[in-house]
């Protein structure tokens, strides 16, 4: 198929909504349950919707503005540090390690920021083309390598917290459906990371439609998931069965626990 097909901006456009839908229902619970991992991850995927966004407006109107590109280029490279920042607020016992990495954060995006504002861009007139599917090009290298500073711990930590997850509820057929959420979480991300790897070294062509992929998938595994209560009710009606003793013991397992 040709370049237009895939960077059309019907994509970004889907990316966008389906960004802000999952933002949406982050907050719904943040606002409900008031847990920080999920102030983060609507954080995480406010700016995954936002960077759409951008990608659609600069498709449809057929004009990448500078300025704009290079606020889309930080956003784009930070969101999974957050979702990240979420699974550690949410799988570590001790929250330091959540306030720790949030730090971190904050300081390298400082830097990120100054140099991503303030660098010159490579050819803005070959690189900021509408229709080529705009990736990193434009950024000289030195700004660049401030993305792997997220990217990569980012994704490990929401990888990891994804298989602590599956590892925790596998072999509970009470909570089988949290064991393919976390699968479909796995797959969304690693979709989005292989996209934008391959971004980074220039071969951008399909982009677009891996962000959307991704997006929707990581989607479907959330609300696949969806809540404790589900799990929480079938697994009540067989503890209530259970002796004394294997009851206190599961509930340390299984209820001391709160994962995605």
């Amino acid at each position: 198929m040709s370049t237009t097909f895939w960077s059309h901006w019907i994509w970004p456009l889907a990316t966008s909504i389906v960004g802000f839908v999952f933002m949406g229902l982050l907050m719904a619970q943040y606002l409900k349950r008031r847990r920080i991992h999920q102030l983060a991850w609507a954080i995480g995927f406010f700016l995954y919707a936002a960077s759409a966004l951008m990608e659609f407006y600069s498709e449809f109107t057929q004009n990448w503005d500078p300025t704009m590109y290079r606020f889309y280029y930080v956003m784009a490279a930070i969101l999974v540090a957050f979702l990240g920042l979420g699974t550690i607020y949410l799988v570590s016992k001790n929250k330091i390690w959540g306030h720790a990495f949030f730090g971190y954060i904050l300081v390298v995006l400082a830097a990120f920021l100054y140099f991503a504002l303030t660098a010159a861009l490579k050819d803005p007139a070959a690189n900021l083309v509408p229709g080529i599917t705009v990736g990193g090009q434009a950024m000289p290298g030195s700004v660049r390598i401030f993305s792997f500073f997220f990217t990569i711990p980012g994704t490990l930590a929401l990888l990891g917290g994804s298989i602590y997850s599956i590892i925790i509820f596998y072999g509970k057929k009470e909570y089988a459906y949290r064991v393919w959420a976390n699968v479909l979480i796995i797959i969304g991300t690693m979709v989005i990371a292989g996209a934008g790897s391959m971004a980074r070294t220039g071969r951008s062509i399909g982009l677009y439609p891996a962000e959307m992929i991704g997006a929707a998938v990581l989607l479907w595994g959330f609300l696949t998931a969806g809540t404790l209560q589900k799990g929480a009710k079938a697994r009540a009606v067989e503890l209530a069965e259970m002796e004394p003793q294997d009851v206190k013991e599961d509930k340390v397992e299984i209820f001391d626990v709160d994962v995605l």
